[in-house]
């Protein structure tokens, strides 16, 4: 009953919170109410709401709750030595950040101090990888089921905080204020989508999973439902949704190590792969436990840091997320400022132009092609004739050599460029106002009206994916199998809650006190005045940080600058001005966060691979060597592969990332929560719903992509109800839902039968 209760609170505040936000206008402490319980309000209800659960459990399960399969005497000796350890690292990290900023005052040149920081920390994560080498599978798999609560909780909180929450949730925060801009959520979202979650986790899913003492999630779907096809079907899912996910953490790396190291993005990416395929491919789940241990320490540091800085020299009080309200007030003059300034306008209407002008070419592309073509070719050769400056001659060759070579590359490009314009032929660069709640108003025309509750939907919608995505991960969940009890199990999610809350908490105050840094400092400059960092960084990718005097005034305005999302975190020392071992520092965290998690998706995936689906589920004596070997064989050529597509640079990290968590939830939360609260599900059940939810998510996605809607000539929007394909999660979980009881109901209810070799019938 206890439960039931916690999830109705949990559930109806959550709703209630986000629906009447634009109500909630009122001021506390000179916080907006609405935009304080989206921002903060929320994550410390789930943390009440799954502490609370963990204690009064503990409570009553005090005499039957220990599966421990050693005695309590030695693993207290286990614990004071970890502690011991534990306590010996971070007193060391802590003196390698002072040495290093020692040796800055003392003229270390910025290369070198990026270099030290990469190889220092990757070669701690390799170090902790051989330490803890091993190949028995119950190490390898679940790391001998005795981590404590405390360290799993620490090494769970890094696993999930992944690129996305290090490098772009704060840069998302800064471009989406509080719920996205127009049609397309995000924002506090985030925030409260990827913490909720956890409830579902410690009610319903963690401790039901650690009382079974199995491997892997399809394991669970094998031992629930019998027969070889969960296992599969899982398997496969696992491998989609982790992949995935995978891809964006390797981005992130290689974003980061070039820009510490200064080599090419691509060299960058396989130079951070070193350092997790050391960890996952030695020692599987030990080796990653601990080397996320010391990873979350790092990047913690590496958030809380500068923004309890910026708050500091901003506000005078290093507690970000205490203080950072009273900046909302100052961003909102200025925002209202830059939208009635004249120099602002005339940036608008010069992108308003660009955009009609692509708008013109796209009309008649080949024509268009062929025109601009030969206009380049007769300006080169006029050039020459001319007898012009050999830098001018260069550049026009170079014009003329960007040109699209195909009629589909510049119909690409040209409809891009005119998008891009189109959103920065808008105020304040297209990004909306920072706290206000959706976009449209409630009392306006009937079409602002309409947009209102388009942008509610779409946030609500968003949250509701992400954390039901939260609840389905398998990396994430296969975590809760490496605690020694039960009881642990729901003191970890406790824990995770809590380490992950710290960043979650600080992300939304470094965005405003960045808004605030660039609005106040960067705008209005002198263009040839501006910090070197932008240049730097809009040399690693461009699509990171561009700016240009598009008006002529040799001023850069707000509409001049484009940040992206992936940017600011990683910037934030240099536009705060900041000493470069707080950049360094910075850097080795977000290296942190992607290799924590793209090591958990890694050994998740290689699992799945030869547990799940080479061997599906063998336990006997003749089969564990080889199922780690070829675990580790699979992930090597998995982490290539997915080094490969991150290479290419498709999307931002925010963007795949948000893509698996919609594949998790509506692949497997159905069937996971109907397995552990219904004993009327049966195995036709779970994979109708599992295969339901997937071909809705797969297609809803597909069907929304801009090139398959114009291959197939698709009219019309594509969107049901309006959402957003980001959210298309919520569609595969309603309809894998409904799949799953309704055949259920019309199959007979078979109890798995287990035989010989862990295979069922």
């Amino acid at each position: 009953m206890i439960r039931v209760t916690l999830l109705v609170v949990w559930f109806l505040t959550t709703l209630g919170g986000i629906y009447f936000a634009r109500d909630l206008n009122g001021l506390v402490a000179g916080w907006p109410l609405g935009y304080w319980f989206a921002a903060q309000g929320g994550v410390l209800l789930f943390m009440a709401i799954v502490l609370f659960y963990a204690v009064l459990a503990k409570r009553q399960h005090a005499d039957g709750d220990n599966t421990m399969d050693f005695s309590p005497l030695a693993y207290s000796a286990y614990k004071r030595r970890i502690n011991r350890t534990f306590a010996f690292y971070t007193v060391g990290l802590l003196c390698f950040l002072g040495a290093m900023a020692f040796a800055e005052q003392w003229g270390l040149p910025k290369t070198w101090m990026g270099a030290v920081f990469l190889f220092v920390t990757v070669g701690l994560y390799a170090a902790i990888g051989l330490k803890c080498r091993t190949a028995d599978a119950d190490e390898y798999y679940v790391a001998g089921r005795r981590i404590p609560a405390f360290y799993n909780g620490m090494a769970t909180a890094a696993d999930w905080m992944s690129a996305a929450s290090f490098i772009s949730l704060a840069g998302g925060l800064y471009l989406q204020g509080f719920s996205g801009s127009g049609g397309q959520p995000g924002g506090l979202a985030y925030v409260l989508g990827w913490t909720g979650g956890f409830c579902l986790v410690a009610l319903l899913v963690a401790p039901h999973l650690r009382s079974l003492n199995l491997y892997t999630i399809p394991d669970y779907f094998a031992h629930r439902y019998g027969g070889i096809w969960p296992r599969r079907v899982a398997a496969l899912a696992t491998v989609v949704c982790s992949f995935t996910y995978v891809v964006a953490q390797i981005y992130g790396v290689g974003l980061i190590t070039s820009r510490l190291t200064g080599v090419h993005f691509e060299i960058g990416i396989l130079l951070g792969l070193g350092g997790v395929l050391v960890c996952s491919f030695l020692g599987g789940m030990r080796a990653v436990t601990w080397t996320q241990v010391a990873q979350y320490v790092v990047m913690i540091l590496a958030f809380l840091i500068p923004v309890s800085w910026l708050a500091y020299k901003q506000l005078g009080n290093p507690v970000a997320p205490w203080v950072y309200g009273q900046q909302l007030d100052r961003i909102s003059k200025i925002e209202r400022e830059l939208m009635a300034s004249p120099a602002e306008q005339q940036v608008i209407e010069i992108y308003a132009k660009r955009a009609k002008e692509y708008e013109k070419k796209l009309a008649d592309v080949a024509q268009s092609l062929e025109t601009d073509r030969a206009y380049l070719k007769y300006r080169v050769k006029a050039l020459m004739d001319l007898r012009a400056s050999s830098e001018d001659i260069e550049a026009a060759r170079r014009e003329l050599a960007l040109l699209p070579k195909t009629t589909a590359a510049a119909q690409e490009l040209w409809t891009r460029a005119m998008e891009e314009s189109l959103s920065r032929a808008k105020p304040l660069a297209g990004m909306p106002p920072h706290v206000q709640a959706f976009a449209g108003q409630p009392e306006g025309s009937a079409q602002e009206q309409a947009q209102f509750t388009s942008s509610r939907n779409n946030f609500i919608a968003l949250v509701f994916c992400l954390m039901l995505g939260t609840v389905g991960l398998p990396h994430l969940l296969t975590r809760f199998y490496t605690t020694p009890s039960v009881a642990e199990a729901r003191t970890s999610v406790a824990w995770s809650l809590l380490f992950i809350g710290l960043l979650y908490m600080a992300a939304p105050a470094l965005a405003v006190l960045v808004k605030w840094e660039v609005m106040s400092q960067l705008v209005g400059q002198d263009i040839a005045a501006l910090p070197a960092w932008m240049a730097q960084w809009s040399r690693v990718d461009g699509s990171l940080i561009s700016f240009a005097d598009v008006n002529g005034d040799n001023r850069l305005q707000f509409s001049e600058l484009k940040l992206g999302a992936d940017i600011l975190m990683l910037a934030t020392p240099e536009i705060a001005g900041l000493p470069y071992v707080v950049s360094g520092l910075v850097a080795a965290g977000g290296l942190a966060a992607a290799l924590s998690t793209a090591d958990g998706l890694l050994l998740t995936i290689g699992n799945a691979l030869s547990h799940d689906l080479a061997y599906q589920g063998r336990t006997d004596s003749n089969y564990p060597m080889k199922r780690v070997m070829l675990s580790k064989f699979a992930l090597l050529v998995v982490a290539l592969i997915a080094a490969y597509f991150a290479a290419q640079k498709s999307t931002g990290i925010l963007n795949l990332v948000t893509a698996s968590f919609s594949f998790a939830a509506a692949a497997f939360v159905p069937a996971l929560i109907a397995g552990c609260c219904w004993p009327r599900a049966t195995r036709a059940g779970a994979l109708a719903g599992m295969w339901v939810g997937m071909g809705v998510t797969c297609f809803y996605i597909a069907v929304n992509m801009p090139w398959v809607r114009q291959y197939w000539s698709l009219e019309g929007s594509g969107l049901w109800w309006g959402i957003q394909p980001v959210s298309a999660g919520v569609f595969g979980v309603a309809f894998g839902t409904l799949a799953l009881l309704a055949v259920s109901w019309l199959t007979p209810n078979r109890i798995p039968r287990t035989e010989p070799g862990g295979q069922y019938t």
